[in-house]
């Protein structure tokens, strides 16, 4: 963004000079800003209450009271940047003011050519408190520098291309696509070519995708006005302003929903954005740079992702191989990251012993790098030895039951099927728990991952699946005591198997639940009969269904034929 350009921003002037407010606002208005002005302090306070605003002009000595006493008395939103202009002689007021939280300060009289420069150092101000806010929220662990070795050197050779093109564009830079396996060092390249291009002294903000809420992940990439939903009492800068002028790394994009999609490729391209609530655009220079551990083309194939976006994203495209195809650089990355993490943790570096080196060399190592580095740290905290032997790699607990660790192992290559076998409910399980704990428990999000529909986790979640299924009925049709009446209609609306073979089975159906044996005609005697009937089954789960009835009726309800008395299916 050019520091001239103001396009999108709203300002109000809080100045009695009505000649000095008239030139302030028709230079500001040029520059594409939005800007009210007020020329008092009791005016500022109903303008300010009713609307918001990314900065504040305001005079220090109005006609009706100190400018100061609106920053004392908190009037404006954390949100706006109050930039104080004062009197020649009089810096004290300046002073006070940006003690009680002003960003800036003008003296008077000045040339209105300094307000875009002034107006952009608060803006930076408003940035660094935004990446403190996302940091706090974010918190990652800190990064061991990226380890090329002879395996990557195409991949080293890549990014300094890029960086030369970088130098050569300085402003609106393409965004570049890093593409590899978990663990493989994606954030660390992305810190790589911020840190070595020419934005090294400009904002790298790191979203992750994958754990960003669906109802909130617009707010947090764009920002929002106030007003824009329940919540939002005040304005809030997004990420993409917060990376104004600098990077934006995006790891996982493709777990984003497809309209946010749609709304990343517009900001690529035009380098604007528009809060949610707003209605103007803001102009931004935020380098993005997009991670994925998945196969981008498959889930555009499968429609999980756009096309646009992929082509767009596909100018400058990384791939990292995963670290069982790098060799005897295992070995000289072992190395290096003992250096670091014996530093880090105080402790003498342990030359690797002879067996030691065999053993990382024989690992598949799924989770790469990431991998590597967590058992380097186990063992030179835990092995006693002058030498580290790595004995623990390639063992297993012997307390912990193959079939615990499914969702892990399978995906492993070495992975063979136990002798008694596995439960392949317990896999699908255990992936479901795996992708909820990596999206902080957001079902839309841990969908997405494993490429299955929201109401299909919500159903492996339920408990009591099969039953519900056999019965026809979803597991939302249990209600609650309190949500009987109304519901009636609803309920059997949703269980139609159930409702039919209780009507063809009637008086001879009984029922065994935790409150007791019911009968069909003890059940229906009250209100609508056959609904009250299947309203007592969607709530109370019970535990059998026992009921007189031939082949035909048996089959129709899903449980084995018997002659005379036949058990029906757990409910």
């Amino acid at each position: 963004m050019q520091n001239s350009d103001l396009t999108g921003f709203s300002i109000v002037i809080i100045e009695d000079d009505s000649l000095l407010r008239k030139q302030i606002t028709a230079y500001l208005e040029r520059l594409g800003a939005d800007v009210t002005g007020v020329d008092s302090i009791q005016r500022a306070r109903k303008v300010i209450a009713d609307l918001s605003f990314d900065f504040a002009l305001l005079d220090v000595n109005l006609p009706d009271g100190l400018g100061i006493d609106l920053l004392r008395e908190k009037c404006f939103s954390s949100y706006t940047g109050v930039i104080v202009m004062t009197a020649e002689g009089r810096i004290e007021g300046a002073i006070e003011a940006i003690r009680l939280g002003a960003l800036e300060y003008l003296v008077k009289p000045f040339d209105p050519a300094q307000l875009p420069l002034v107006i952009n150092r608060a803006r930076r101000a408003k940035q660094t408190e935004r990446l403190t806010e996302h940091r706090r929220s974010d918190v990652t662990s800190g990064g061991i520098s990226f380890f090329f070795g002879s395996s990557l050197a195409s991949l080293q050779s890549q990014l300094e291309k890029i960086l030369a093109a970088d130098r050569r564009l300085e402003s609106n830079l393409p965004p570049v696509l890093i593409e590899g396996e978990t663990g493989t060092g994606k954030t660390t390249i992305a810190r790589w070519i911020h840190h070595q291009g020419p934005r090294a002294g400009q904002p790298l903000v790191e979203v992750n995708c994958s754990a960003l809420p669906e109802t909130l992940a617009e707010s947090e990439l764009f920002g929002h006005e106030r007003g824009a939903f329940t919540d939002a009492r005040t304005a809030r800068m997004g990420l993409f302003e917060a990376a104004n002028g600098g990077t934006l790394f995006l790891d996982e994009l493709p777990s984003l929903s497809l309209p946010l999609q749609a709304k990343v490729l517009k900001t690529i391209e035009d380098h604007k954005i528009r809060r949610v609530g707003g209605h103007k655009e803001i102009a931004i220079d935020a380098r993005v740079i997009a991670a994925t551990n998945r196969d981008l083309k498959s889930i555009v194939a499968s429609g999980q992702f756009r096309e646009d976006l992929y082509h767009r994203l596909d100018l400058f495209r990384v791939y990292i191989p995963p670290l069982r195809e790098r060799g005897d650089d295992i070995l000289e990355l072992t190395e290096k990251l003992l250096d670091q993490l014996s530093a880090r943790h105080r402790l003498p570096r342990k030359p690797i012993h002879a067996q030691g080196r065999k053993s990382l060399q024989a690992q598949p190592w799924p989770g790469n790098v990431r991998e590597l580095a967590h058992e380097l740290e186990r063992a030179i905290v835990f092995e006693e030895g002058e030498e580290l032997k790595f004995e623990h790699l390639g063992t297993t607990a012997p307390e912990k039951p193959a079939t615990l660790a499914v969702a892990d192992d399978w995906l492993n290559p070495a992975f063979q099927f136990p002798p008694e076998g596995f439960s392949m409910e317990e896999a699908i399980n255990r992936l479901i728990q795996r992708a909820l704990k990596q999206t902080s428990n957001n079902v839309s999000a841990a969908a997405r991952l494993l490429g299955v529909s929201r109401d299909y986790i919500r159903y492996r979640l339920s408990g009591q699946k099969t039953s519900s299924l056999r019965w026809g009925l979803k597991p939302s049709c249990r209600l609650r005591e309190m949500d009987l009446g109304d519901s009636h209609r609803k309920t059997v609306a949703r269980a139609p198997a159930l409702f039919r073979a209780i009507s063809r089975l009637g008086n001879r159906l009984r029922c065994a639940c935790g409150l007791g044996t019911f009968s069909a005609a003890e059940l229906t005697r009250r209100k609508s009969g056959i609904t009250a009937f299947c309203i007592f089954v969607a709530m109370h789960q019970p535990t059998t269904m026992t009921y007189e009835t031939n082949q035909n009726s048996c089959a129709r309800l899903g449980g084995k034929s018997a002659p005379g008395r036949a058990r029906g299916p757990r409910g």
